[in-house]
């Protein structure tokens, strides 16, 4: 996978793999080191995939599980932003493995986003094939330093590419996938579609998170229920998969949060909002604990050597270091 763009009328070339076709058993191996693994997923953008992932995973974190996120969102990948990574960087292991940033709580997380130059370089790549290379190289080519408890993928909206290839490269790997929707009529179509593609992939629905549910307001602690209420749980109920439960984040402080790269969740842990996603992430923790306190052979992590994101001339300045 390979990304090229112009600065300043310097280039800047980003490379994670080589070219031709990854083993799917090379993915198959480094999955075995990862305990549980959950797809985040919505029909539609906008509903707070990324922020419920983000949030999740700091949960778990917070419980004191190992963690990992895999931002699969290639053209639009936020989670560095949401957990203060923003101009972190992935590196090389002797063995050209990747190895992952390190956010709060020691979450090791692999995006797009590390390997653009600036915060506003676009993506554009034309149809699948570079979408699909990319993702499979963060699914097989990442060291993620030893064994972790639970890996949260964060999918682009829909149903297409991306989705596709992680169902497609994971068969049989899945643990879940947790479906984020938001409380509104076209919701309801949306979250038909994501149900109907999980089942059609052959992968097991751990439930639906009803985001944006209503409105927080801090200063006189009532919540109201503006777009509707447990629309999310009416569809979970009519299509026989679990509700979750739901998450206020018409939460000001939220946006504040996203906004200056401070997790939510850390920053007002003992808010109604986070206690929400915390009763959430306990509520997934239940279901899988057998999973979660099982044991897996782990590989000895490898000495990180090199950055993936080079400048002209730097991986000969850095071999020359090492």
């Amino acid at each position: 996978m390979s990304s090229q763009s112009s600065q300043g009328g310097g280039k800047i070339r980003v490379s994670v793999q080589k070219a031709g076709p990854l083993d799917t058993g090379e993915i198959a191996q480094t999955m075995k080191t990862i305990k549980t693994k959950f797809a985040i997923m919505s029909g539609k953008g906008g509903v707070g995939k990324s922020f419920v992932t983000a949030s999740l995973a700091l949960g778990f974190a917070m419980r004191g599980y190992r963690v990992g996120i895999l931002d699969a969102d290639v053209y639009g990948p936020t989670i560095p932003k949401l957990l203060g990574l923003v101009g972190a960087n992935l590196y090389l292991s002797e063995d050209e493995k990747i190895i992952p940033a390190e956010g709060p709580f020691g979450i090791k997380v692999v995006s797009m986003d590390f390997l653009l130059p600036t915060d506003d370089t676009a993506v554009i790549w034309r149809g699948g094939p570079l979408v699909d290379r990319a993702i499979k190289d963060f699914l097989g080519n990442v060291r993620w330093g030893g064994e972790l408890d639970a890996l949260f993928i964060d999918l682009p909206p829909g149903t297409g590419d991306a989705p596709l290839t992680i169902a497609q490269a994971l068969a049989n790997e899945m643990t879940g996938s947790i479906i984020v929707t938001a409380p509104s009529d076209v919701s309801k179509r949306i979250v038909q579609k994501a149900i109907d593609f999980s089942r059609k992939v052959k992968i097991p629905i751990t439930g639906v998170i009803e985001n944006m549910c209503c409105f927080y307001c801090p200063e006189s602690g009532k919540t109201y229920y503006i777009f509707g209420k447990l629309i999310g749980k009416e569809m979970a109920d009519k299509y026989g998969v679990p509700y979750l439960g739901m998450i206020p984040p018409l939460d000001p402080r939220i946006g504040e949060s996203n906004d200056l790269g401070e997790p939510f969740l850390m920053k007002y842990s003992t808010s109604d909002t986070a206690r929400a996603i915390l009763s959430i992430v306990d509520t997934i923790i239940a279901m899988y604990r057998d999973r979660l306190e099982a044991k897996v052979e782990a590989p000895p992590a490898k000495k990180q050597i090199k950055s993936l994101l080079r400048l002209p001339g730097e991986e000969e300045e850095n071999q020359e270091e090492s």
